[in-house]
């Protein structure tokens, strides 16, 4: 049975961000608000946390998880970035993008996508993901909640907690989010591609 937690979405109280970050550490699956939808996360080093985030989505390897960041010193841990990438992600963020960046080493293996060595990294604009990310001192290994045979986010926390509580630690209700996904934005090639039209514009990067 999950725990939940209602949490201000503006001025988040800091005990109970203290509480879900003890439950990631202790390899919680969560689920949390961001700017776009709620999302599903757990610790980046933690395998079991991330199979079951695998059984609950039903992803298959192929799938590009995102570290939801604090800021761009973690993307500048975990992914390689140019000058000219970096200028842009530094005007876009945080925001509601998912940028597709060539991960380095410190990016666990199983978290790539198995034949691009890519990984899925976002700054999120919302108080909450921030304050725990602040308490945690690491990025969030992160997907959308979207569950199979659904084709959008699902976004009222006591519908999560209906279908999901079992399967889940802690489900974060931080109110009304929205309905879309990010836009997911592709830096791998010679140019930004938008493979994902969502919450943030994406005329900036067609």
């Amino acid at each position: 049975m999950s725990q939940f937690f209602q949490i201000h979405p503006e001025t988040p109280q800091l005990r109970l961000i203290k509480q879900a970050v003890d439950i990631l550490r202790k390899g919680g699956v969560i689920v949390y608000p961001t700017d776009s939808a709620y999302a599903i996360g757990c610790q980046l080093e933690d395998k079991q946390a991330t199979d079951r985030i695998k059984r609950i989505r039903r992803l298959d390897d192929k799938h590009n998880f995102t570290l939801m960041c604090r800021d761009l010193s973690d993307i500048g841990q975990y992914a390689k970035v140019d000058n000219t990438q970096y200028r842009l992600l530094k005007n876009f963020t945080p925001g509601a993008y998912t940028f597709i960046l060539d991960a380095t080493t410190e990016v666990p293996r199983r978290l790539l996508h198995p034949k691009r060595r890519t990984i899925g990294l976002r700054v999120p604009d919302n108080a909450i993901v921030q304050a725990l990310l602040a308490e945690l001192g690491e990025p969030i290994m992160s997907s959308t909640l979207i569950l199979p045979g659904d084709d959008e986010p699902m976004t009222d926390p006591y519908d999560i907690r209906e279908t999901l509580e079992h399967e889940l630690d802690l489900i974060i209700d931080g109110g009304f989010c929205g309905l879309e996904a990010t836009t997911v934005v592709n830096f791998c090639g010679d140019a930004p591609e938008v493979t994902r039209v969502g919450k943030g514009d994406p005329a900036p990067f067609q």
